[in-house]
């Protein structure tokens, strides 16, 4: 009888753990969040099953492969010219949900609205360096810009500049929905510049997709009970939750998410309204054990720039980060003593979840060792401190700076206006250093960690695969999808 190394056994006993559905019938995916809708972005924020669900239908001129890497959408092909300014795609032969052909000028005129001042699309502002869209030829466009911009296509790839028609209502793929309802199901869409689209005409059971939308409780259930192939969209928020189940390790996938997670100043009255003050809140948070007790090896993080990106200097430093922790507390104190207003009490806008309640208890203990109370209200109630967690959709320091700046004094807001007006990219970089100094020193944010973004995969999806952008679109789960 062949006998394995008590490794591999238990590397096998935990691969079949999580290989509980057979890679037969329809994939089902269930998202972290409400129903499914397809919604126009230009409208404002969706969550991530409608994210899911508007990426799958309704593709961009570019879009994410499964390492969140750009990928052809409905531009075939593109070039960049003119130093960076122009951007000409040539758009493939595409068909909408009705059938109808895809035209140049209908997707110029929805990039358009996408884009346009009153849109409340929430990457319109890191597109203000498009000058115009135009049409080249009937199957070309080209986006003019009037300051380089060398990550563009990252944001056209987003969900959120997907092509969407609005009547009637619809997108060019790469799915269809079969079956509409509260958990749609989703068939590979007929493509008309395929070799031979008469294999199109039958499709497997297996290339379809069943997007479901659910509370996170709801989701991590229908998967450790063998009813779901992936949940995505898991975030700090319901990662306790894992800890209550028996699901195998392996299945317990985690990104390396780029972004921002930490407080925003939201208030500058009273103690807030110093820099030294604000700093004496952002030191005297443990993150070390913050993060240590929500999840293992969830880094914590001191700057808001993760690393140099697209700036001319290194990432700003607090001072305070030379300190111990027991040294930066007793810094916060003294500075905290020395006020001689009302006693100091904070309003933290926070999520509901068990993940934001340890957050919350963390955080509070450390501001009541400096005398400082807190008091936890809803994300969107008066707040002097709220929680932003962002997953980057491009690699840039304005990208960081400008989310982080949600209440920051006027030299860090020049200095922004200064990095988005920039006229190339050598006076960007420096604008953007200089942006990130002010930032630092007017104490604006208070950086805690990465985000934290983790998702349930079965094995059956083997082209799933961990990336930057948290991003994991429908038709990249399986080997044999397109």
């Amino acid at each position: 009888m062949k006998t394995f190394p008590a490794a591999l056994l238990t590397a096998i006993l935990l691969l079949a753990g999580c290989d509980h559905r057979p890679d037969s019938g329809a994939v089902v995916v269930s998202a972290i969040g409400g129903s499914p809708h397809v919604a126009d972005p230009s409208r404002g924020l969706v969550d991530t099953p409608s994210r899911l669900l508007l990426d799958s239908t309704a593709q961009g001129l570019v879009r994410f492969d499964a390492a969140g890497q750009i990928e052809p959408g409905l531009a075939e092909r593109w070039i960049v010219t003119d130093n960076g300014m122009s951007y000409i795609f040539r758009l493939r032969e595409g068909e909408w949900g009705d059938g109808t052909p895809v035209t140049a000028d209908q997707v110029v005129a929805i990039l358009n609205r996408q884009i346009a001042p009153g849109s409340h699309n929430p990457l319109t502002p890191f597109l203000t360096a498009i000058d115009e869209i135009v049409v080249m030829t009937p199957q070309v466009i080209e986006v003019r810009l009037g300051r380089p911009r060398p990550d563009l296509l990252k944001l056209f790839a987003q969900p959120e500049l997907a092509l969407l028609r609005v009547k009637p209502s619809g997108g060019s793929g790469p799915f269809r929905v079969a079956r509409r309802g509260s958990t749609p199901l989703l068939r590979p869409a007929f493509d008309p510049g395929q070799a031979d689209p008469d294999d199109q005409r039958q499709t497997k059971p297996e290339q379809d997709v069943r997007l479901i939308g659910e509370r996170a409780a709801r989701a991590i259930v229908r998967f450790a009970n063998g009813n779901a192939d992936l949940v995505s969209g898991g975030s700090f928020v319901d990662w306790p939750l894992l800890a209550t189940t028996d699901i195998a390790p392996a299945a317990i996938r985690v990104d390396p998410a780029a972004g921002l997670f930490g407080f925003a100043i939201t208030s500058r009255d009273g103690f807030l309204a110093t820099p030294a003050n604000r700093a004496a809140v952002a030191q005297a948070i443990d993150r070390t054990a913050l993060t240590a007790a929500i999840a293992p090896n969830w880094a914590p993080a001191d700057r808001i720039l993760p690393d140099i990106l697209d700036s001319a200097a290194l990432p700003q430093v607090p001072p305070w980060t030379l300190l111990t922790q027991a040294e930066r507390q007793a810094a916060a104190a003294r500075q905290v003593a020395g006020w001689t207003g009302e006693p100091v009490r904070l309003r933290i806008a926070l999520p509901t979840g068990p993940g934001a309640t340890l957050l919350y208890a963390y955080v509070t203990a450390s501001l009541s060792r400096i005398g400082i109370a807190a008091e936890r209200v809803a994300p969107d109630a008066p707040a002097d401190l709220k929680l932003i967690d962002a997953v980057a959709p491009y690699d840039s320091g304005r990208w960081y700076l400008a989310t982080a700046c949600m209440l920051c004094g006027d030299e860090a807001q020049a200095a922004l206006d200064a990095a988005r007006q920039a006229p190339t990219l050598a006076t960007r970089a420096q604008r953007i250093a200089e942006a990130d100094a002010a930032m630092n020193a007017d104490v604006a944010f208070i950086p805690l960690a990465r985000p934290l973004r983790w998702s349930l995969v079965a094995t059956r999806l083997r082209q799933w695969q961990p990336n930057l952008r948290a991003w994991h679109p429908l038709n990249r789960l399986r080997a044999d999808t397109n």
